[in-house]
């Protein structure tokens, strides 16, 4: 509402401004050709010599008047196109505007002022603060009183306009009176308009930018509400993938680890050799257990996925879980799985890993089969073992992490321990990879 206004105030100060310049050429083009005609009658009746008698000066041609009174509002009118960017530039432009403003008033027998008020209207355009606008309007009005009262007579004989219509009688006299006053009056009344307007037009300028101050505070808060809750949600998600990184590496080796220690206890005294090999697998899966962890806390990737590809990735950490634990693992896989971003990797790999973790850990199995194929768009990860199962299983750290890294790409996990366990995992392949099941 009050953009629509101030654009319809600056439309109706840019109106009225048009209207005065029309007024002031057709007063200025009024008072000329009257002049002239006057003149050209008193000429014809060989009545000169009153005029002179009466005027105490001999008066300008009447055509020149015209053409230099016109000729100095084509250049007034040319001024007040023209835009100023400084203080020097704009009392330069108001200055010449004044000159030719009151060169015009001459040519027109001090008979109109109101052009004074065109130059004002121009003037102000050029000042927003009111104190300012207040001393331009001083000063012009002062030039305004200076024209009104004939100051430049005292100098300079002007013949006043009631002499220059000598011609006419009282009665013709009068209404070309009457017709210049209604012109000036009209003039005066546009003005007051201008005036009104621009004010109008400050104060609804004044009132947006106040409406989008507060829009845009409002705005500052939101973001700042929302910006503390994205932090806050970073901090949690943080928090929640560092703990399902450490319980991931950490469960993962600790369960190896503890597997393979229960397996050297019982070749400890039957196979001395066998059991070091055992000792140096577990070692081995200690170390990688480690590496993992910190690099789990500086937030990289599995310390398998960063020196090789998904695929290998996954075999190495099937084989060092199978030596360090004794359990048979076997790993089916006909793609090269590399068609996935890294954080699909990430997700992949530990999925793989903690199937076969919770399998060793709470299934004790024996036998694990790891199978990864495609169907369309969809990648299949598929889990099992030969552990105890688990006819009502409930969900555990484990499992519920499994379905978090599962919902960041929008994929599903099933799970059933009737027959063993059983970990089905699908994640739709968001890039398209040219690999087929």
């Amino acid at each position: 509402m009050a953009v629509g206004t101030y654009f319809s105030g600056k439309k109706t100060a840019r109106m009225t401004f048009n209207l005065m310049k029309e007024l002031n050429l057709v007063i200025i083009l009024y008072i000329s050709l009257i002049s002239m005609l006057s003149v050209w009658g008193i000429v014809s009746k060989q009545d000169a010599l009153s005029l002179v008698n009466r005027a105490g000066a001999l008066p300008m041609e009447t055509w020149k008047n015209l053409v230099l009174g016109v000729g100095f509002y084509i250049c007034l009118l040319i001024l007040l196109t023209i835009t100023t960017s400084n203080m020097w530039a704009f009392l330069g432009k108001t200055t010449l505007e004044i000159i030719l403003g009151s060169m015009i008033c001459f040519i027109l027998h001090l008979g109109y002022k109101g052009i004074i008020f065109l130059i004002m209207a121009d003037a102000i355009k050029y000042v927003q603060d009111n104190i300012k606008r207040a001393r331009v309007i001083a000063v012009l009005g002062i030039v305004y009183l200076m024209i009104d009262a004939r100051i430049v007579t005292l100098v300079y004989p002007i013949v006043p306009l009631e002499t220059m219509w000598l011609f006419y009688d009282s009665h013709q006299v009068a209404v070309l009176m009457l017709v210049l006053s209604i012109l000036t009056t009209l003039n005066l009344f546009c003005f007051i308009a201008y005036i009104v307007s621009m004010f109008l037009n400050q104060m609804s300028e004044r009132k947006r930018i106040m409406t989008l101050f507060r829009e845009l505070e409002a705005k500052n808060e939101q973001l700042i509400m929302q910006s503390k809750e994205l932090e806050v949600a970073t901090q949690v998600k943080e928090r929640n993938r560092l703990a399902r990184e450490i319980h991931d590496t950490l469960g993962h080796s600790l369960t190896g680890i503890t597997t393979g220690i229960d397996a050297c206890v019982m070749l400890m005294d039957i196979a001395p050799e066998a059991t070091k090999q055992q000792l140096k697998a577990i070692a081995e899966v200690a170390r990688q257990g480690i590496k993992d962890v910190r690099r789990s806390i500086n937030a990289l990737r599995p310390d398998a996925l960063e020196h090789t590809n998904l695929k290998q990735g996954l075999q190495q950490m099937i084989e060092e879980t199978s030596r360090s634990t004794g359990v048979e693992i076997v790993f089916n896989c006909s793609l090269e799985l590399a068609i996935f971003s890294p954080d699909e990797e990430d997700i992949i790999y530990r999925i793989v890993q903690e199937s076969i973790t919770n399998g060793i850990r709470h299934g004790k199995a024996t036998h694990i089969d790891v199978n990864i194929c495609r169907e369309f768009n969809n990648l299949y990860i598929a889990v099992l073992d030969n552990g105890i199962g688990c006819k009502d299983p409930k969900k555990g750290f484990g499992l519920h992490h499994m379905e978090e890294r599962l919902q960041m790409l929008n994929g599903e996990l099933t799970y059933s321990g009737e027959n063993g366990f059983e970990i089905h995992a699908k994640i739709p392949i968001r890039w398209g990879g040219g690999e087929n099941s």
